[in-house]
């Protein structure tokens, strides 16, 4: 497919990877020629110094013959002047990053008033993530499918836990619920694991579960499964205000701490509910004056990744809360990963996966569509939802018989709400939802997961 992607911010150069990755014809705009420079050598894709809402810049970019145009420069209505520009231009479909509160209530009719294909909040997406492991706050990531009947749960294993050098075939048998590991990470290294593979203390292991086998694998190995009753969060941007309003509407207590008076008193308007504390978030003693000890959730979200990390270190020494640490920048993922920060949120990974998901939707036409994406397993790995439409090679046939690809799993089948893990012997219908782990990036089409 030919893309054109404006603005090479974190986002935006995220994107052209990936897309490149995946041999899409990429053109990027920017209109910083030093921005265009510092990834000269990192992207494969035709660079465009520019103003993306100019007709003779995207003429230059080659508008008329692309496929999709995605808009994520740091202005939301310059992202929409783009899409309606192109609209105007050429029959492409259209991406536009809007993240101003403001516009969230009425995303619906801008979308369909300027012909945008789809409109992607960051901001919001990241809350409810955040807000998705504070309401289960023993799972370090929670990814859903299946309109939320299926969760893929992410979390340590521990001594306490028991776990230690046991085969995954025996661990539904020991939890006494049906759940399916879907992946190990080990070091440096990811497992898509068959059921001889053992466990070790220390691994972060995937489960594919429904939400109430997710609650009872937890329970019965040990951890804490109820969702907290207070959070505190360190700065007050956008990401805040949207998970304040979400934690607030689950009955969670919420305190924010931030050091702008004018941002307080904003914050003090739209969340009337929460407690608003003017001052420095990283003033050891404020903090314990504000009763970090006893805060079941600590969230860090100021600007600064390095901030974030050291506040969500100086928690984890100074209370039992669950951690949810925001970082922007990925260069020291590895390191970061290392540190036992809890909950790692990264939102222009969660604004990427939206926008391929939709990418790999647009790319099929032959039967079953990519109804959700997410990169795992350190982003070693993808989980794809397909919707099954038609009859296709993989239909009605048992899985024990299918010649599927290395390094794939069929995690889960949802049948008209029923949610199967399944067995050598099951088989997929059509109508079926199917969510498939795997280290083969790439797949758009449920026949994909075959061996040619």
């Amino acid at each position: 497919m030919k893309i054109i992607i404006i603005g090479c911010g974190k986002v935006g150069f995220a994107l052209a990877e990936e897309l490149t990755q995946e041999d899409h014809d990429v053109t990027v705009i920017d209109s910083s020629y030093q921005r265009l420079q510092e990834v000269a050598e990192d992207l494969d894709a035709l660079q465009i110094v520019g103003n993306g809402s100019s007709i003779t810049t995207l003429a230059e970019a080659g508008v008329k013959d692309a496929h999709l145009l995605i808009a994520v420069t740091g202005s939301d209505e310059l992202n929409l002047l783009c899409c309606l520009i192109a609209k105007k231009q050429s029959n492409c479909q259209t991406v536009a990053r809007v993240r101003n509160p403001v516009y969230n209530k009425e995303i619906g009719f801008i979308k369909e008033s300027l012909g945008i294909s789809m409109i992607i909040n960051p901001e919001l997406a990241a809350a409810s993530e955040i807000a998705r492991v504070l309401r289960f706050p023993s799972a370090i990531k929670i990814d859903t499918f299946a309109k939320g009947r299926v969760e893929l749960l992410k979390f340590r294993v521990k001594p306490e836990f028991k776990l230690d050098q046991i085969p995954i075939s025996d661990l539904p048998r020991r939890a006494r619920c049906d759940v399916l590991v879907s992946g190990v990470e080990r070091g440096e290294d990811a497992y898509i694991p068959n059921g001889d593979f053992v466990l070790q203390n220390g691994d972060l292991v995937s489960i594919i579960a429904s939400p109430r086998n997710a609650s009872e694998f937890f329970r019965n190995i040990g951890l804490k499964t109820n969702q907290v009753k207070n959070c505190m969060m360190v700065g007050g941007g956008t990401i805040a205000i949207y998970l304040a309003k979400q934690l607030l509407d689950m009955k969670i207590k919420v305190v924010i701490i931030e050091k702008s008076e004018s941002r307080c008193q904003l914050l003090s308007e739209l969340l009337p509910e929460a407690v608003i504390i003017h001052g420095d978030g990283t003033n050891k003693k404020l903090l314990k004056e504000e009763n970090l000890e006893n805060a079941e959730g600590f969230v860090t979200l100021t600007n600064m990744d390095e901030e974030n990390i050291l506040l969500a270190l100086f928690a984890k020494e100074n209370s039992k809360a669950k951690l949810v640490t925001k970082v922007n920048r990925i260069s020291f993922d590895h390191i970061i990963e290392q540190l036992d920060l809890g909950s790692v949120i990264y939102p222009k990974y969660i604004t990427t996966d939206y926008i391929l998901q939709y990418i790999r939707a647009m790319q099929n036409s032959i039967g079953s569509n990519v109804e959700t994406l997410y990169h795992i397993l350190d982003n070693k790995a993808e989980a794809l939802e397909f919707c099954i439409c038609e009859n296709s090679p993989v239909v009605n046939i048992m899985l024990k018989d299918l010649k599927l690809k290395s390094n794939l799993l069929i995690g889960c089948i949802n049948r008209k709400g029923r949610i199967i893990i399944p067995r050598g012997n099951d088989s997929i219908k059509v109508g079926d939802t199917v969510i498939v782990v795997t280290t083969q990036k790439g797949l758009g089409d449920i026949r994909d997961i075959l061996e040619k």
